[in-house]
């Protein structure tokens, strides 16, 4: 690897989330309308993430897909101001990925996806290899084409973390190149309610590998050669008002203080953990995610 012009460069999708927020307890499916509160917003993975380390302050660039419409100009607008790089943000002629999230008056979510083309596409290698080389660490989430760029990251000497997402299986053949090549792999329990097992298979062959898991109000959990150990939630006054982006905060607030700024195991999962909450006490917006001073503050001294 040559010099280090970004900490960090996001690999995955961006796009619009539209978060449908009820007034009551649940969908009335007995009526035709519901009245609901509906926001439009940057959000998806590789937005959450992007705009998360960004909001901390790092020097991230973003590899990504938008289309050439309205919400696409949107995404763009965004991460300029926040001061992203995208150039390597290419075109998907099905146009801007797009996420419809019913959201439950305690946080919950049930999520519609329509990634467009992402299972086509194939982004410029040259490009992003060249981004590649002047980064410490590739946060790379699941589009299909993804995973065309997790060997160059590792002949490039990056680490790499993937998130699985919610996972369902360790042999769940989509997800295959990206467990090989992840030396930090994050995902949900959604899917898990004891995630030990699942940890346990990833960290197979791999004793150098970290997992870490979030377990949303029952907090985290961390899988390393010294075995599986869980943490309690962090504890917040603001209320849970939105789940989206959770996972995403935990992983940015994680990575950014173990990787880039060397603190311990354990404060990174916790400074990783405040990151996820207060994300959660934000409602449909990925513009406030957790600023550095913000973090530090929660966190406290050492």
């Amino acid at each position: 690897m040559t010099g280090a012009d970004f900490e960090v460069v996001v690999v995955g999708n961006a796009g619009i989330d539209t978060c449908v927020h009820l007034y009551g307890a649940d969908v009335d499916w007995s009526v035709e309308a519901n009245f609901t509160e509906n926001v439009d917003y940057v959000g998806q993975a590789g937005g959450f993430t992007s705009r998360g380390y960004a909001q901390l302050g790092r020097r991230v660039a973003f590899v990504g897909t938008v289309g050439e419409d309205h919400c696409g100009r949107f995404v763009r607008e965004e991460l300029a101001r926040d001061g992203v790089d995208t150039s390597a943000l290419f075109v998907d002629p099905a146009g801007t990925s797009r996420s419809v999230n019913v959201m439950y008056r305690d946080g919950r979510r049930k999520n519609f996806y329509d990634g467009r083309g992402h299972m086509t596409l194939q982004p410029d290698r040259e490009r992003c290899r060249s981004l590649l080389a002047r980064t410490r660490l590739a946060h790379v989430h699941l589009p299909n084409w993804a995973r065309t760029l997790l060997p160059i990251a590792k002949e490039l000497g990056v680490t790499v973390a993937c998130d699985l997402q919610d996972i369902v299986s360790a042999d769940d053949p989509y997800r295959a190149d990206f467990v090989q090549h992840a030396d930090i792999l994050f995902f949900s329990c959604v899917n898990h309610p004891d995630p030990a097992p699942l940890i346990r298979e990833f960290l197979t062959g791999r004793p150098d590998r970290i997992v870490v898991v979030g377990l949303g109000a029952r907090g985290c959990a961390l899988g390393t050669r010294d075995g599986v150990r869980f943490f309690e939630p962090v504890p917040m006054e603001a209320p849970v008002v939105d789940t989206n982006g959770a996972g995403d905060s935990l992983a940015v607030g994680f990575l950014s203080s173990f990787i880039l700024d060397g603190y311990p195991l354990e404060r990174s999962i916790r400074r990783g953990q405040i990151a996820a909450r207060h994300c959660c006490a934000e409602r449909a917006s990925t513009s406030h995610l957790i600023t550095r001073a913000r973090l530090d503050e929660l966190d406290g001294p050492a």
